[in-house]
């Protein structure tokens, strides 16, 4: 005779067990940005606990710091031409990656990836290096200009679009393209009409995600920025270096919305889950 271990409402041990565990895990993940949401509602600009009080006073220090708001503003408008330029560029690779097969395309596919793999911090160092050399050569200035950022970012972005888009030509079934053009559709309108809309979650995707790494990289924007043009990592950075009031804390709740909103957007189109 066996017997069974159960719990309440005749639940094994082993699946609550199973169910501590990952709630324990998601706790610690989750933990820093509750934390942090916390932290802009204290009364107190000195950080104690427990707080003597709660305020929204630090969401308006926010909006009032002008650093803020222009940082915040050059971010979007920055994160919004890289991910359209680096979206269109990696659709287009990704499509001559997998429908064209040529020699060394694995190789490309490789390099179009490599800044996935690359420490933020080296891939900073690496591009401000190139643009030295290359402002000696072509006797123009890509250093603390807007053209120098973007392109910079636009590497950024360019891997996802390629990885998002070809994991999703290679779930596509090309009998559905080929009836097209047995139908009479010429290659390109079969492609445009047939094979693109089926790529849309996988573009929408690669979108969103390419905007949100533009749109909070630190490290490659950190030694490209020009005067007066400073993204809003480079302004919470430069923020900490005098205060450690609340206000970090109110603005980084305010990225932690906004980018929350478009990985919701994201998963409707592409499950989080097949491209994490």
């Amino acid at each position: 005779m066996t017997s069974t271990h159960s719990g309440r409402h005749g639940i094994p041990f082993s699946t609550l067990i199973l169910r501590g565990v990952v709630f324990l895990v998601y706790a610690i993940m989750l933990c820093p940005l509750i934390f942090v949401v916390w932290l802009s509602f204290f009364k107190d600009a000195i950080l104690y606990f427990p707080p003597s009080g709660y305020t929204l006073a630090w969401y308006a220090n926010a909006w009032q710091n002008q650093a803020f708001v222009n940082g915040f503003i050059f971010s979007l408008q920055v994160a919004l031409v890289s991910a359209f330029f680096g979206v269109g560029l990696g659709v287009i690779a990704a499509l001559g990656i997998i429908r064209y097969k040529f020699t060394g395309s694995k190789y490309t596919n490789t390099l179009l990836l490599s800044p996935l793999l690359m420490p933020g911090i080296v891939t900073g160092i690496a591009v401000y290096l190139f643009y030295l050399r290359a402002e000696n050569f072509f006797d123009r200035d890509l250093v603390g200009t807007l053209t120098g950022l973007v392109l910079a970012h636009i590497c950024l972005t360019i891997p996802w679009t390629v990885r998002l888009v070809s994991a999703s030509m290679h779930g596509l079934d090309p009998s559905i393209e080929e009836a097209a053009r047995n139908l009479g559709a010429n290659g390109r309108t079969a492609f445009l009409r047939v094979t693109l809309p089926m790529l849309r979650p996988a573009i929408v995707a690669a979108a969103l995600f390419s905007f949100i790494v533009s749109f909070e990289n630190l490290e490659v924007s950190l030694s490209l920025v020009g005067p007066g043009k400073t993204t809003l990592p480079i302004a919470i950075l430069q923020y900490l270096e005098f205060n450690l009031d609340p206000t970090i804390a109110a603005v980084s709740t305010v990225q932690i919305v906004l980018l929350g909103i478009i990985m919701l957007i994201t998963d409707r189109f592409v499950k989080l889950s097949q491209v994490v």
